[in-house]
């Protein structure tokens, strides 16, 4: 009988446990999901109540109805892909030129020593501030705006692969050669999986950045984009699409974030399995 009872409460105390361990994240969700709720009421309440001028902070709903407007007549989309098609290129291009660039440093000292003076010249020379020169030999189009994206994104993924490189555990090097692993094989099999973590920290920032220095980028020249919206509305005083322009490219670098997440979780599986 007792062995019954017994048998019997062994799912009962795994439901037990299982509501618990999943208790926190729960909560967790529910704190965050509070905090944006409470932010968006006191949007939507405050101008209305006369606290914040709504000249200037427009409520929550009037914003959400220009955005409808805006996807109504076809603008929105129209300036969301403009950007980014902008973000996309100029991200993915830094990927392709940082990454094998910063592994080469990273691996050979030599070029490192060569390379470390010029890159110490050019990382604290900030983007925005080489506008006018990349405009006056890129002209003011699509291949400046680009450019100066890809200059911007470079530099965090650059800085962190060559980082991930020069960290990697010795004893891990150690190890691998003891096992006689040649050099390209050291560098597939230990090298490059150790320090993908810390090249994902730069890919992350680099993702941000390439939302961040758009809206700078789509000043110059632009007819279309998320930039040029919040721009041109501040300039003719239509705050209502100043905030729909905020909004979406919010949400865009937002999304980039958590796609860049996943990707990361994907190629760095081998952490969990290795602490488990």
């Amino acid at each position: 009988m007792s062995y019954t009872k017994q048998a019997v409460s062994y799912p009962e105390t795994y439901h037990k446990l299982k509501t618990r361990l999943q208790f926190p994240r729960f909560t967790t969700v529910f704190k965050r999901t509070i905090a944006v709720l409470t932010f968006f009421l006191l949007w939507e309440v405050l101008p209305r109540i006369g606290i914040v001028s709504p000249a200037f902070l427009p409520p929550l709903s009037v914003v959400l109805d220009a955005a409808w407007q805006l996807y109504q007549n076809g603008q929105l989309a129209i300036h969301f892909f403009a950007s980014l098609k902008r973000s996309i290129i100029g991200f993915v291009l830094a990927l392709m030129i940082a990454i094998p660039l910063g592994l080469v440093i990273g691996w050979y000292k030599l070029a490192a020593e060569v390379i470390n003076p010029l890159l110490e010249l050019f990382r604290n020379t900030t983007a925005l501030a080489l506008m006018p020169l990349f405009i006056l030999f890129l002209g003011i189009g699509e291949v400046s705006k680009i450019s100066l994206l890809v200059y911007a994104c470079t530099w965090p993924i650059l800085l962190n692969t060559i980082t991930g490189v020069q960290t990697v555990d010795p004893l891990l090097i150690k190890s691998a050669r003891t096992m006689g692993l040649k050099p390209y094989q050291l560098f597939k099999k230990v090298i490059l999986p150790a320090s993908v973590p810390t090249i994902f920290v730069g890919i992350r920032l680099a993702g941000a950045i390439s939302i961040l220095a758009l809206v700078a980028v789509e000043m110059f020249g632009s007819k279309a984009g998320l930039g040029y919206l919040i721009i041109y509305s501040q300039y003719s005083f239509e705050i209502p699409q100043m905030f729909v322009g905020i909004l979406v490219i919010t949400l865009v670098g937002l999304s980039f974030n958590y796609i860049l997440l996943g990707i990361e979780k994907y190629f760095t599986a081998w952490k969990k399995s290795s602490v488990e």
